[in-house]
């Protein structure tokens, strides 16, 4: 081997050694400043994070990509647990749940479907004593919801859908997930993310996730955008999202089944998941839907229209008979 390709190959050991001890010291650091919020059980050897809160009917609440349960609980919650008792999940491969065996992985880009989400989420709610919940799921946490009503229909009381996906969409996904979502991106590109992603990047993402309107206050630190940041959960997130059409598009062929009420809320300035390709075409795929525009609203009514939230919830519970 000449010198100049021992230096070179060393220079390329160093570099990658380097990336994965930043990239660990940032996860440790992100671990110990976001804690887990609430309780884990063990799921067929998967730990599961989950909160409880209230008192009242069951209402599981399920968080969109690239988050978590605290996503809910900078005050939203506080609004619900006079009169229900609210059971809040962090998804597979986020926050503090892990990942069903045979996902995972620094060269495994297998993805979970939203049937395999849910299922998981259901276990652990049987295990908590849940019982003929309401549903809501905000954006990614939707098509989880409809999951969940899909494979449990009759143990289902109500799905709330907020700024949710749901139908099929035209055209491809941003070339970040078509990235992180491959394997060898999963393995060489996401440790580049989670050791030197700048905070501006991380400002800036959450600016344009919440416009028109402004993330409240507190909202990063809050909800630990450390913890999605980590490897793991970035090619969770990733992958679940770059793999999700084709499950889509077959849930799609399943929606006239869905009996139960479904309260639909819907910003008509979300330009993350559009009102006019989800929302507006799922009400016509149900036959007991019902949909709530809200003007100029974006992606995160849950802060940006709680009342509105709130008042969605309440006409779930109101049709389905449990108010």
């Amino acid at each position: 081997m000449s010198l100049k390709l021992f230096v070179i190959l060393g220079a390329v050991a160093g570099f990658i050694a380097l990336v994965q001890w930043r990239a660990g010291s940032h996860e440790s650091r992100a671990r110990a400043e976001t804690p887990p919020a609430g309780e884990i059980v063990n799921i067929d050897g998967v730990p599961v994070h989950y909160k409880v809160m209230g008192q009242g009917p069951d209402l599981i609440l399920i968080h969109g990509a690239s988050g978590n349960l605290n996503d809910f609980t900078l005050g939203f919650t506080q609004r619900l647990t006079g009169r229900y008792r609210v059971i809040l999940f962090d998804r597979p491969g986020l926050g503090w749940t892990g990942r069903p065996k045979g996902h995972g992985g620094a060269w495994n880009n297998r993805e979970e479907t939203p049937f395999e989400q849910a299922a998981l989420l259901q276990k652990a709610a049987d295990r908590i004593g849940v019982s003929t919940p309401i549903v809501l799921g905000h954006s990614f946490g939707g098509i989880v919801a409809l999951a969940w009503g899909l494979s449990r229909p009759d143990d289902t009381a109500a799905l709330v859908l907020v700024a949710s996906v749901a139908e099929p969409w035209p055209g491809k996904l941003g070339w970040t997930y078509t990235v992180n979502g491959s394997a060898p991106g999963g393995a060489l590109f996401v440790p580049l993310i989670t050791a030197f992603v700048p905070e501006i990047y991380v400002s800036t993402s959450i600016e344009s996730i919440f416009k028109p309107q402004k993330a409240p206050h507190g909202y990063a630190d809050h909800i630990g955008v450390g913890l999605t940041l980590r490897r793991d959960s970035l090619r969770a997130n990733a992958q679940q999202v770059n793999a999700l059409r084709p499950h889509v598009v077959d849930m799609q062929k399943s929606y006239g089944s869905l009996q139960m009420p479904i309260e639909m809320i819907h910003g008509d300035a979300d330009t993350i998941v559009p009102l006019d390709i989800h929302a507006r075409v799922l009400v016509q795929d149900v036959p007991n839907g019902a949909l709530v525009v809200l003007p100029g609203q974006g992606h995160m009514p849950q802060h940006t229209a709680p009342d509105a939230v709130e008042a969605a919830i309440d006409r779930a519970a109101t049709r389905a008979g449990l108010r």
